[in-house]
């Protein structure tokens, strides 16, 4: 098999600053390759959020292996921890943090502006009713994220992760706001990405959702182990 895109070795965090820390992550391992779905779950409280942002960039581990391609990245500085963000990695969460005052090609578009320089407005116009078109909603460009549906608004955030072209993509609880049929919509969107090789991580409590992804993992006393394989 070729080389893993992400692979967490012996990742551990403790929480400090009460009387007694509290180990959040325990040696926790994991490997996904690229194109690969995969799904963690576990209590509120569980360290599933910490993990996330842990793999995101956002927070370092206490001790452990994080590569990407290969590449220790688990002590960079912030300043090319945020470069690598910008290039590699995209993100979906539950609220969905769109602009109200731009359209959802607007605030498609913002990706590219923060994340990858000044590309030419032709350029970025047809990257971003690509993303659009992905996760299926092109023909609400223009319109406002007020004149749209909690679902339409959040696969709006997926089209403005995936402008980027991430080869990373991390969705926390991306459906937790969502009814039953309009999140499983948003979950289609999500695995769409794989199809281009992005590699899925998916933060849910929704048992029928983790299911559709390729593998499932529950986080537990700051262990992770696999509980289940849909498809190899």
């Amino acid at each position: 098999m070729n080389q893993p895109l992400i692979e967490l070795t012996g990742i551990t965090k403790i929480l400090k600053g009460q009387e007694e820390p509290r180990t959040i992550l325990d040696g926790v391992g994991l490997t996904v390759h690229a194109g690969e779905s995969v799904a963690i779950v576990g209590r509120s409280g569980s360290g599933k959020s910490t993990l996330l942002s842990i793999l995101g960039l956002f927070d370092r581990p206490d001790s452990g292996s994080y590569l990407l391609d290969g590449q220790e990245i688990s002590r960079l500085p912030e300043r090319k921890a945020a470069k690598l963000r910008s290039s590699h990695y995209g993100f979906v969460f539950q609220r969905f943090f769109l602009l109200k005052h731009l359209t959802a090609a607007q605030n498609v578009a913002m990706a590219l502006v923060n994340g990858q320089g000044w590309l030419p407005r032709r350029q970025r116009r047809v990257r971003v009713m690509e993303a659009l078109d992905l996760v299926g909603i092109a023909h609400l460009a223009k319109n406002r994220p007020t004149k749209m549906s909690g679902g339409e608004q959040q696969r709006v955030a997926i089209a403005r992760a995936l402008v980027r072209d991430p080869r990373v993509l991390l969705a926390d609880e991306p459906t937790g706001a969502l009814d039953t049929e309009t999140g499983a919509a948003v979950i289609d969107a999500l695995s769409a990405a794989t199809h281009r090789g992005c590699g899925l991580i998916l933060v849910t409590h929704d048992r029928d959702h983790a299911a559709r992804m390729g593998r499932t993992l529950s986080l537990a006393n700051g262990v992770l182990t696999e509980t289940g394989r849909v498809h190899a």
